[in-house]
């Protein structure tokens, strides 16, 4: 897949799922980000795209990057619209703010 295709498919998803995840299964930070929505929704309230399960992971992170300026996962989608990796989701989850997005997206 090219970077057009993988900008296509993150945006789509983004638009077409409340809560929308970029992970990779083994990593820490991708943990703490599910962890922290998990204090409020179901994991089958979500949508979780394990990179790492994928045969194009490089493609998709180069996307991800162009879309929120950063190639690291997680990266945490609320309503369209971009939150953060996991230290900005579990400080969300802990000020209140998580809370509210996901409830403003109508998950709550």
């Amino acid at each position: 897949m090219g970077k057009e295709q993988a900008l296509a498919e993150i945006k789509q998803a983004v638009a077409a799922n409340k809560v929308m995840v970029y992970s990779k299964s083994y990593c820490p930070y991708c943990i703490k980000a599910k962890t922290a929505l998990n204090q409020f929704i179901k994991p089958s309230q979500y949508t979780v795209v394990e990179l790492d399960q994928r045969s194009d992971t490089d493609v998709m992170q180069d996307a991800l990057l162009e879309i929120t300026g950063g190639r690291s996962v997680p990266r945490v989608f609320i309503n369209g619209k971009f939150l953060g990796g996991g230290d900005d989701t579990a400080a969300a989850a802990a000020n209140g703010s998580l809370q509210k997005l996901l409830s403003e997206a109508g998950v709550l």
